[in-house]
This record gives structure tokens, C-alpha cells and sequence, in this order.
């Protein structure tokens, strides 16, 4: 049987994705494909593991979060306003002009923001940094790091990785968001990763390894984070591009674009579906 819980964070995550769909309407352009692929992982940090205050971001014992691959902002910023850092209005102005949602998040303008993201590969060393700071200070946050796969192919992530694992950063996970694609394709024939998992294991990280769309598998994997109580853990989610919309599953020419025409109409009646059948 499916827990109360499940079963909320599963219509949070439907929301969300029709919300994309209405922004990415109205904005005529985003980075959907990834956004749609990690939304079930920021739905479940947001609405039931991280330590927040909405009514006081800077709250100084909140759990942090970074998300990496900035460009996914738009699923950022929906689970901001679901979780009430922002009204719908403001979600609909998504890289309109004068917006303070731009393409990429600006931790200047935006409230429950904690790093300015959009040039990849430094996520995981800011992350290691706060969580640096977290032990020196003697705090109990814990610092959420979203990379994209295609992301760790920098080797500023790597470095940072080395950084983790040598100071015991127990406090630090990181989760990437491996859909296998990337703009030009798929990550494997563009730089390979894999053997993946062992190369994280190699560098220090306890690894652990989920379906990124299984709710009960991200809330009880997520749940016992800090895995190892000497590494920082890395949580492999395989999920897939473009999930919950057909024509963008899986497909790497949806990592950017609008949504316009039949197109616009197919992803509202299909995100209109899924909420339907809750």
C-alpha cells in the first residue's frame, strides 16, 4: 500500500509539472527536458527532507540546496512557489523582461535561492564549501547538491569531489540527475561516464543508486542521508528527459525550447491527465 506521504509527494510532483508547462507557455522558451527530469527529486527535498522556513529563508539551521545545473531553473522555481517562497504571478513572468526569474537563478533576487548557478561544474565546490563551514561552525544543516550528469564531465566537479571525501564531509550529498542526455546527445557518446558509479566510489563518496522517478525509494534513500558518518554521499538517480511529457521523452532536442501550438496543447493535456487521475 502506498503511504499518505507517497501519495502527496506524487500529486506535488503532477503540479509541478503542469505549472512548467503553463511557464514555459507563457515564456516561450526554457530548459525543459532536465527540469522535468529532476522535479520528483526536488519535490520530495522541498516538501518533505530539508530543514526550511519560507516565512525566513536565511533561517541559519535550514538544510541548503544547490542546484547545479542552474538552466533547470524552471523547476526550481515552481517548487519555490509551491512551497510558498513566491506567488504564481511572479512563477509567470519566467525570462520575461524585467523578470526577476531569469534563465539561470539569482541568489540576489530570489528568496530560498543559495548560490547564483548557470555555468556549470561549481555547485558541488560551493557545496563543499558551505558544508565545510557547517562543520566548522558546529552546525547540523546538511547541503543538497542537483548536478546533471552531463555536468560532471567538468573537472572542477571532480576536484571537488576530492575536496569532500579527504575532509570527511559527511554532511555533503550530492545527486546527480542522470538522464544520459545532454545537448548534443547522449553523455556517453559525447565524453563517456561510466563505469559511473565506481568512479564515485573511487574518489571517496558512499554511492547510492535509485530510480529517480520512485518516490518511496527517494524519501527513504534521501531519509537516512548522512549515509556514512566519515564520507559524502552520492545519490546516482536515473531518470528520464523530458518525463511526464511524450514527445520529450528522451529526446535530447528538448534539452531548451518553448512550448508552442499542438505541441503547448499535448503537454496541457497530458499534465491535465495526471493530475485527473489522482
Amino acid at each position: 500500500m502506498i503511504s499518505p506521504k507517497i501519495k502527496e509527494l506524487k500529486h506535488i510532483a503532477k503540479q509541478a509539472r503542469k505549472l512548467m508547462v503553463e511557464t514555459l507557455i507563457c515564456a516561450g522558451c526554457g530548459h525543459p527536458g532536465g527540469a522535468f527530469s529532476s522535479i520528483d527529486l526536488m519535490t520530495a527535498l522541498y516538501f518533505d527532507i530539508m530543514k526550511i522556513d519560507p516565512h525566513n529563508p536565511q533561517w541559519d539551521e535550514r538544510d541548503r540546496f544547490i542546484l547545479s545545473k542552474g538552466h533547470s531553473s524552471i523547476g526550481l522555481y515552481t517548487i519555490l512557489h509551491l512551497r510558498g517562497f513566491m506567488d504564481k504571478e511572479t512563477l509567470l513572468t519566467f525570462r520575461q523582461d524585467n523578470s526577476l526569474l531569469c534563465g539561470h537563478p539569482d541568489m540576489h533576487k530570489i528568496a530560498g535561492v543559495e548560490m547564483s548557478t548557470g555555468s556549470l561544474g561549481h555547485g558541488l565546490s560551493v557545496g563543499a564549501g558551505l558544508a565545510m563551514v557547517g562543520k566548522m561552525d558546529k552546525k547540523n544543516y546538511r547541503v543538497f547538491v542537483l548536478m546533471g550528469d552531463g555536468e560532471t564531465q567538468e573537472g572542477s566537479v571532480w576536484e571537488a569531489a576530492l575536496f569532500a571525501a579527504h575532509h570527511k564531509l559527511d554532511n555533503l550529498v550530492g545527486i546527480v540527475d542522470r538522464n544520459m542526455l545532454q545537448i548534443d546527445g547522449c553523455t556517453e557518446d559525447i565524453l563517456a561516464l561510466e563505469p559511473y558509479r565506481a568512479k564515485w566510489e573511487t574518489f571517496g563518496w558512499h554511492v547510492e543508486e535509485i530510480d529517480g522517478h520512485n518516490f518511496k525509494q527517494i524519501k527513504e534513500t534521501l531519509e537516512r542521508c548522512p549515509v556514512s558518518a566519515s564520507r559524502p554521499t552520492l545519490i546516482l538517480a536515473n531518470t528520464v528527459k523530458g518525463k511526464g511529457i511524450s514527445f520529450m521523452e528522451r529526446n535530447p532536442a528538448w534539452h531548451g525550447g518553448g512550448l508552442k501550438g499542438d505541441q503547448a496543447e499535448i503537454a496541457l493535456q497530458e499534465t491535465n491527465a495526471a493530475l485527473v487521475e489522482d
